[in-house]
């Protein structure tokens, strides 16, 4: 699994495509979107959500 870390304010191109209101956000597969921190085992059971 591979993931990037995108700067909204410097791609703002970008942060508009995934409709970036709040950080942080994050976009899995295009399919999962988490926005906020959340505790680890909560944001690992989300991604793990996107299946492979």
């Amino acid at each position: 699994m591979t993931a990037s870390v995108i700067e909204a304010t410097s791609f703002p191109d970008l942060a508009q495509r995934y409709r970036v209101t709040g950080v942080p956000k994050t976009v899995v597969d295009d399919r999962v979107e988490i926005m906020g921190a959340l505790p680890e085992s909560e944001f690992v059971a989300q991604i793990l959500q996107a299946g492979p």
